[in-house]
Parts: structure tokens; C-alpha cells; sequence
């Protein structure tokens, strides 16, 4: 029996499959605070993590006994990955099960910007419904325009998908060419960022968070950008410069924007996008859907067991501490 600590007290039927073979402690606060996660992780083999418990390097070195990470969502920019491979512990994530429903959310604030959505419901409420309807209030056209995505992995891929149904056209730009997508989904692929800015009518963000994509929207990117231009991000805040955004859309530098993920979350009461009209903002609910959410804590149970077992997890981040059997 070994111990194991997770990082949120949430799906206890399928946290069970846990109690059940191991001596599990469950945190009561989200995140967990600093010195009560450092207590815990001591003597711990097993860390099921979240978005919000950040396991960096002090933490993985706190815990000598540590042989396995499992990270509930597909992102680990929260676990100090290179620190984790060189001490031999596997980082598991949960890949592949959100992918549809974060391409739903993606399409959908998509629309709901171009048809203003939130400000309509917002006129109704208010009684401000005329026999003429909110001429006002007009918005645009989705079909036949043209969208950008940063970041053609799975859930680009899907939103890319998407799109074709609406007969939009599709600009890619990944440090990967996709070949094979643009074959399958007739996607167009732009050699840098500058082209796909000045090109797109919807901007779709989906990179991965590192330090090369840290602020990789800022106030040079929404210089190049239409006018009419607007600008969506369900990936990680921290892909945009908060600042820049709040004066691109207050200056009305683009049209619209609509973002999911913040760089602190939840977003401060005083915070200044809070203030805008042109803003739609949703509480990181990327895979908030109940179907999903269930399969990616299944998912993150069965690798946490798999790897307090010895045995290799499905989904792993660093295979490299596999050695030459993960080639």
C-alpha cells in the first residue's frame, strides 16, 4: 500500500479505485496551499495533480519516495517536468478526451462573438427590445470568412474541422507543418505568425505554454491584426499579454475578443478586462462537460495506479524515463 496525495476533492466514486488499494489523502483546498502541499507530499509515492497544484522542483525534491505524477488535463505547464525526468518519475496527462469538447467551446465563443451573443441576451434582460430589433447590435458573419488557428495539434485540428462546415477559410501556423491535415481539411499553412494576423477575421489560439509561446500575442501582434479582427483563447492565459489585450480591445485596435484562460485564475475582481463591453470571459470550462471530465479523472486514476504499480503509463509526458524502451 502505498501513499498517494491528490490535489482536489472531486469525483470521489472514481477516486475510490484509489482508497481502495492505497492510503489516499485529498485535499479540501483548491489549490492546495504551499506549506500544507509540502507536508503533505513528504513520504508520498503517487501525486494526483490539477491544473492548480503546481508541482515544481522544491515539491518533487520534498518528496524522496515519489515514483509517479498523473496530471488531471492534457497541459503540465504546472509540474516542473525536466526536474520530474531527472529523477526518473514518469508525468502522466490526459490526452485525447477533451479534444472534441474543447473544440466545441472554441466554435462556440467563436460565434457568440461574431453574433454578439452575450450583449444580445444582455438588451433583452434589460428591456430594450424594439418592434425594429437592436440594429445596434449587428453582427458578423462566420460562414465564408477567414480563421487562423496558432497551434494545429489535436484540438486545432478539430476546430480546423469545424470550420469547414462553415465553409470558412483556414490559415495554419505551428512549428510543425501538417501536411497530411491540409490534405485531409484543405487548411492553408502560413510560414509565420505576421501572415496569419493580418490575414485572419477570427484568431483561434491554441499553443502549447512554454517559454517560447509565453506572451506571444502582445502589443506588436494586435498592431498587425484587421481592425474587425477578433481573437479567441481557450489554451493557457499566459499565451497573451493581459495588458495588451485590455488596450487592443479598449482602443477597439480589434473588435472582440472571448477567452476562457487567464494568467491568474480566477481573474481578480479589480481587474480591468472585467470593465470591457467587446470581452466575453468564461471560467476555464475548456472541458467542463460532465462525460468528458469523468473519462479524463478515469484516465488520470488508471496512470496513477499503472505507475505506483511499475508498470509504464498509457500517456506519458517524459517516455524518456523508459529508457531505450520508449523508442
Amino acid at each position: 500500500m502505498a501513499k498517494v496525495f491528490v490535489g482536489r476533492n472531486q469525483f470521489s466514486e472514481i477516486l475510490d479505485r484509489i482508497a481502495r488499494v492505497h492510503e489516499m489523502k485529498v485535499s479540501e483546498e483548491d489549490p492546495p496551499p504551499r506549506d500544507r502541499l509540502l507536508a503533505e507530499v513528504r513520504d508520498v509515492e503517487g501525486v494526483l495533480s490539477f491544473s492548480t497544484t503546481k508541482i515544481d522542483a522544491e515539491v518533487i525534491h520534498t518528496a524522496p519516495k515519489l515514483r509517479v505524477i498523473s496530471n488531471y488535463g492534457v497541459g503540465t505547464d504546472n509540474i516542473d517536468v525536466a526536474t520530474a525526468t531527472r529523477r526518473g518519475i514518469p508525468v502522466g496527462h490526459t490526452p485525447d478526451v477533451l479534444t472534441e469538447t474543447n473544440a466545441d467551446l472554441d466554435f462556440a465563443l467563436i460565434l457568440a462573438c461574431a453574433r454578439r451573443i452575450v450583449e444580445v441576451d444582455a438588451y433583452v434582460r434589460q428591456g430594450k427590445w424594439e418592434k425594429s430589433g437592436p440594429v445596434e447590435l449587428l453582427g458578423v458573419d462566420v460562414n465564408h470568412s477567414t480563421l487562423g488557428i496558432v497551434g494545429l495539434g489535436r484540438i486545432g485540428t478539430q476546430v480546423a474541422k469545424r470550420a469547414k462546415g462553415f465553409s470558412m477559410r483556414v490559415l495554419y501556423y505551428d512549428a510543425i507543418r501538417k501536411i497530411d491535415i491540409e490534405n485531409i481539411l484543405g487548411v492553408e499553412y502560413v510560414p509565420d505568425l505576421h501572415s496569419l494576423l493580418t490575414q485572419s477575421d477570427f484568431i483561434c489560439l491554441r499553443p502549447v505554454l512554454n517559454e517560447q509561446t509565453r506572451h506571444m500575442i502582445g502589443a506588436a501582434e494586435f498592431a498587425v491584426m484587421k481592425p474587425t479582427a477578433m481573437l479567441i483563447n481557450t489554451s493557457r492565459g499566459a499565451v497573451v499579454d493581459q495588458n495588451a489585450l485590455y488596450e487592443a480591445l479598449k482602443s477597439r485596435r480589434i473588435l472582440r475578443a472571448a477567452i476562457d484562460v487567464m494568467e491568474v485564475e480566477p481573474i481578480p475582481s479589480d481587474d480591468p478586462l472585467l470593465t470591457l463591453d467587446n470581452l466575453i470571459l468564461t471560467p476555464h470550462i475548456g472541458s467542463a462537460v460532465q462525460a468528458t471530465l469523468n473519462k479524463m479523472m478515469t484516465m488520470a486514476v488508471q496512470q496513477l495506479l499503472a505507475g505506483l504499480r511499475g508498470d509504464r503509463i498509457a500517456h506519458c509526458v517524459n517516455p524518456s524515463v523508459y529508457g531505450s524502451s520508449s523508442k
